[in-house]
């Protein structure tokens, strides 16, 4: 598996859904960590009734089973990791044909200006792989959070909350083309009157204080997702 890997829409035989205007995609996702995260998910136990919460940094950084204990939740959440790279390691995530996979990716995409039909197109990619591989699994899309645009870091500059809010309009579509839960985290818990991500959930304008996990935890409960 290459490091790095750079395609065209043209040569992205892939993603049938997008236009044919070529582009170059910067759809890389091997690095050292998520290879080291990966080894570690493959040297685990497969349990029954798993649920799964699987995404980014913003996944990760979750202590899911403490704030919900009783149910047999486990993270697959890799820092940095994008659509593609989600994509690529759902072998190790349905091994144990798991009872809910909780989604939330894309922001890494957004970040390096990947357009969003290419992430949309990979959000198809793998619901069809679960439900091939896992019928059974429930799969929940969670929306990308919003960013609070004023405090974020120039590396984040591309992250932008209407590219955001498009991308999960994107995301609500295939939830509703394929039966699926689309949960709105978005707008229901986590922006602020003005669309922006609220200043006292975050350290940086981006990732999350641990605080926001109840939050979040709570909201699954509430709608009974949890």
């Amino acid at each position: 598996m290459k490091s790095i890997m750079k395609f065209t829409m043209l040569a992205a035989l892939a993603l049938p859904a997008i236009a044919s205007t070529a582009q170059e995609v910067d759809s890389s996702y091997n690095n050292g960590y998520y290879r080291d995260r990966l080894a570690f998910f493959n040297k685990l136990p497969n349990s029954k009734n798993e649920i799964v919460f699987l995404g980014n940094s913003i996944t990760e950084v979750g202590d899911w089973q403490e704030i919900y204990p009783g149910q047999t939740i486990v993270n697959r959440g890799i820092s940095g990791d994008n659509s593609f790279g989600v994509f690529a390691r759902l072998d190790e995530v349905l091994e144990s044909k798991p009872a809910k996979i909780f989604l939330m990716i894309g922001v890494n995409d957004i970040k390096r200006g990947t357009p969003n039909e290419y992430i949309a197109a990979n959000y198809r990619r793998i619901v069809e792989k679960v439900k091939a591989v896992s019928p059974r699994t429930k799969i929940y899309l969670q929306s990308v959070l919003p960013v609070t645009e004023s405090v974020l870091a120039d590396i984040y500059a591309k992250i932008k909350n209407d590219k955001i809010r498009d991308l999960n309009t994107k995301m609500k579509a295939i939830a509703a083309e394929n039966k699926l839960v689309y949960i709105d985290l978005h707008n229901e818990v986590f922006a602020d009157g003005n669309g922006q991500l609220k200043r006292d959930l975050t350290t940086d304008g981006l990732h999350l204080k641990p605080a926001a996990y109840i939050l979040w935890v709570d909201y699954l409960r509430k709608k009974k997702y949890l």
